[in-house]
């Protein structure tokens, strides 16, 4: 994904349908080109490069 894509969604709040490793995930921050992200099925929290991210 790319960092102007990850601050739109950040910025706008939208609901975008976002994936880490087949996983959706939501953005909570962004850190240079580090993302740290939540995954939506558990409570589970972890940081990850943007370039890892992709949308469907």
């Amino acid at each position: 994904m790319e960092i102007t894509r990850v601050y739109e969604i950040l910025k706008n709040k939208e609901k975008a349908e976002v994936f880490y490793d087949e996983r959706p995930v939501w953005i909570q921050e962004l850190n240079h080109n580090i993302a740290k992200v939540g995954f939506i099925d558990n409570f589970e929290e972890k940081d990850v490069y943007i370039q890892d991210l992709y949308e469907e």
